[in-house]
């Protein structure tokens, strides 16, 4: 499902919308770079879904486990990206 970027502005402006009519992914920019995302949340996912979901976690998981990296590095990681952005 591809993903739609939308300006913080105009998210905020049509919050009502997006939240109750949007059924795909939301990339929430602010001066063309990407601060957030919003994931609509269906009421129902199809089985073939929710498969597609777990086959992606658990693939995830190989990976990161065969690279050796926890989620807490990945955090940490995260965290000095973000610091090292605010300067």
């Amino acid at each position: 499902m591809e993903t739609l970027k939308v300006g913080i502005r105009e998210f905020r402006e049509k919050l009502a919308s997006y939240l109750l009519e949007s059924d795909r992914p939301l990339a929430i920019t602010r001066h063309g770079d990407t601060v957030g995302y919003y994931l609509p949340a269906r009421r129902a996912r199809s089985e073939a879904e929710r498969s597609a979901l777990r086959q992606a976690a658990a693939r995830l998981q190989e990976v990161l486990a065969a690279k050796g990296i926890t989620e807490d590095e990945i955090i940490a990681d995260f965290k000095r990206w973000r610091a090292g952005r605010r300067k």
